[in-house]
């Protein structure tokens, strides 16, 4: 628990560092922002700061940068805090919508708004959801525990998966599963049939009913993924950014902005809920963010799910960036789209 001096060195540390992007000192701190508290202090608290995992020294001598658990203090503050919107970025949204424009050419003109406006790359997605509809299921045998399950959907978009089962499969019984999936959700919706038919074919083929559910379970998760449709823009607002001298750094964002799955996987991660969600550098590991920030606003109506964010260096300026995302994500999901969305 920090007290009220070490939160207020923090903020200072953090404010500092996202405006010059150098290791900030106790005396900068002391002349700038804590005027009351002597540097030899703040040296204390800095020291003590860094122990607990806020602060960190790049070098001997050097000053100390903010880690992102500091990020995460000061980016929860601006949360709580009331935000101004940006009547330049609503005023220019709206000018699009009056244009009649249909929901993809506002999502991308949203994405270019918000890069322009923050320095960083944005993005902006959308998918249906749970509206897909299946042509055929087929697996293709490959020994008595292990078949390749194929899913092939309207417009003969094919997806694919290894299946391992827990008990001996012949042929002949993934034949009469795959009979019966294609009788009943032939041409159909998935999200209207997946549930009945689960159970349906639990019960009926009670002998090998976890393979059943393994099936089902696999098809459910292939078809109810969000098929995202991306726009992104501004990399090249970034190659200017001191955050991204080092080309390791570099690559590891353009990697992430061209392989659609990864991107996929980190939009449907991180904008399961509605609502603003900010992730910052490392401090979920299970991410694929690395050394960058997120910030990301989602919400569902009318069978679609949208998607509007931000990609940075962990040094963004998280206040502009939310008050910028917020102002789009409003237009864009107010009343002015002439489109209903």
């Amino acid at each position: 628990m920090l007290t009220e001096r070490q939160y207020e060195v923090v903020m200072a540390i953090v404010f500092e560092y996202i405006h010059t992007g150098d290791p900030v000192g106790s005396r900068a701190l002391s002349k700038k922002y804590l005027t009351r508290i002597s540097a030899a202090t703040i040296r204390n608290e800095m020291a003590d700061l860094e122990e607990m995992g806020y602060i960190t020294q790049p070098h001997t001598s050097a000053g100390r940068i903010p880690t992102s658990r500091a990020f995460r203090i000061y980016v929860d503050s601006i949360l709580e805090g009331k935000r101004e919107r940006s009547p330049e970025l609503a005023d220019r949204l709206l000018d699009l919508k009056r244009q009649r424009a249909d929901f993809e050419q506002v999502l991308a003109y949203s994405s270019q708004l918000l890069s322009r406006a923050t320095q960083t790359v944005a993005l902006a997605a959308s998918a249906p959801m749970a509206q897909v509809r299946l042509e055929r299921v087929e697996f293709v045998s490959i020994d008595l525990n292990h078949a390749l399950l194929l899913v092939v959907l309207q417009g003969r978009l094919i997806h694919q998966k290894l299946l391992a089962f827990p008990c001996e499969m012949s042929r002949e019984t993934l034949d009469e599963i795959a009979r019966r999936i294609n009788t009943v959700a032939s041409g159909r919706c998935w999200s209207e049939v997946r549930g009945g038919l689960r159970s349906f074919i639990v019960k009926e083929l009670s002998e090998v009913s976890e393979s059943c559910r393994i099936a089902m379970s696999e098809i459910d998760s292939l078809l109810s993924a969000e098929n995202f449709r991306f726009f992104t823009t501004g990399v090249h607002h970034i190659l200017g950014l001191p955050d991204f001298q080092d080309i390791g750094r570099l690559q590891a964002m353009l990697c992430l902005l061209e392989e659609e799955d990864a991107l996929s996987r980190m939009v449907r991660r991180y904008s399961a809920k509605d609502g603003l969600n900010v992730i910052i550098g490392n401090e979920d590991p299970d991410s694929e963010l690395g050394s960058f920030s997120a910030l990301f606003t989602s919400s569902t109506e009318k069978g679609t799910r949208t998607v509007l964010g931000l990609i940075g260096p962990v040094r963004m300026d998280y206040e502009r960036a939310i008050a910028a995302l917020e102002t789009v994500w409003d237009g864009l999901s107010g009343d002015g789209d002439p489109d209903g969305h």
